[in-house]
């Protein structure tokens, strides 16, 4: 068969969609380019890494990899039930807040039904949706890169069954505020379901500012799906554990009719555990970005170039020059962040926080690479 009768084979749904940029990996690029440093600022990981709980927490569970995990995550469940003090049987689990968001798509939506999201988005929140054959509207962020929430709520319609964005955004790192989700959630239409994606929750709670969504969102009285990560703020990237508070048991039970049985596995349900327990080191985390957050905000700002407000690990700019060209020559100088690609905002750029070390680098590199491309356009 040639490829195109094999691309024929998928569902036409997917034969349309793009492919989620994922990013690189610093491997790749030290060979690309034979480097030896690598400043990796792509994918908003922890660089100071979990728990020093987690690697005997591992080592332990490891012991028994040849027995199935537990489908259920008690102990997990348990921990983050205490914690959260939300209720056991409103959770739910995924193998990252990603799996979670393919199952509430393939749950709750059909053909023609209609998703309400933001741009620029995480783009899980146009592929999945659109996968499962679901019309996606994205309401443009504001000039000041803000949630646009009278643009949402003027999106809503009796067609919308979710209701779908990440607080603090991804990736601009903007948050609504109590009075902006009030409205959303006064709006949202019958058989309408809220998932809000707080995968960078601990990140904006550490902000005096931030309101308590979840408590806002349990008030209202509404269906929705609460997503959050250990991938973020708790530096268990490399092991895919995200979870989910539901509004509903019903809810809970329906997702899990689609996950797969075992979808977290005994090392990282383990590890999730572990770094859950220790939150001086989840504080320091904290503190570390929001103190580096400001730093590169500032930094970035002398270089001429302004960020939108973040509560986020992260910073999301802009240049005068295509972001795919500006990712290009900053590969070459060792240094990996996101170039954005969705249409409106090709010059768009995200950096998540890093080491002191690595921001540094990062800064350097851009100073380098934007007087370059100066030269070449004068």
């Amino acid at each position: 068969m040639n490829a195109n009768d094999l691309n024929l084979l998928a569902r036409a749904e997917v034969r349309d969609l793009a492919s989620y940029n994922a990013g690189l990996g610093s491997d790749a690029v030290r060979k690309r380019f034979g480097l030896t440093r690598v400043a990796k600022l792509g994918s908003n990981e922890n660089p100071m890494g979990p728990a020093p709980a987690v690697t005997a927490a591992m080592a332990h569970a490891c012991s028994e990899i040849a027995l199935y995990p537990d489908a259920g995550c008690q102990a997990l469940r348990a921990a983050l039930s205490k914690k959260l003090n939300v209720p056991e049987d409103h959770l739910v689990f995924g193998n990252g807040s990603e799996d979670l968001l393919s199952v509430i798509s393939r749950v709750f939506l059909d053909h023609d039904d209609e998703v309400v999201t933001v741009v620029p988005s995480f783009g899980l929140h146009f592929i999945y949706p659109m996968a499962a054959g679901a019309r996606v509207v994205g309401v443009p962020m504001t000039a000041e890169g803000t949630f646009d929430v009278a643009a949402m709520v003027a999106a809503l319609t009796p067609r919308t069954r979710l209701l779908m964005f990440s607080c603090p955004s991804n990736p601009v790192g903007c948050t609504l505020s109590a009075d902006e989700l009030q409205q959303l959630l006064s709006a949202l239409p019958a058989q309408c379901l809220l998932v809000f994606d707080e995968a960078y929750y601990e990140y904006a709670r550490w902000e005096a500012d931030y309101p308590d969504c979840l408590g806002l969102i349990q008030a209202s009285g509404k269906p929705f799906v609460l997503l959050r990560t250990f991938s973020k703020a708790y530096s268990l990237a490399g092991l895919r554990v995200g979870y989910g508070i539901v509004s509903d048991p019903l809810l809970a039970d329906l997702i899990n009719r689609l996950r797969t049985p075992f979808n977290v596995n005994r090392v990282a349900q383990a590890a999730a555990v572990a770094a859950l327990a220790d939150d001086e080191h989840l504080q320091a985390c904290l503190s570390h970005v929001a103190s580096e957050r400001r730093r590169l905000a500032v930094a970035l700002q002398e270089q001429g170039i302004s960020t939108a407000p973040s509560m986020a690990n992260f910073l999301y700019f802009s240049t005068p020059y295509p972001a795919e060209v500006i990712n290009q020559l900053l590969l070459r100088e060792g240094v990996i962040i996101k170039p954005w690609r969705e249409a409106g905002y090709a010059n768009h750029l995200r950096v998540s926080i890093g080491s002191c070390e690595d921001n540094d680098l990062f800064l350097q590199a851009l100073a380098r690479v934007l007087a370059v491309q100066e030269t070449r356009t004068d």
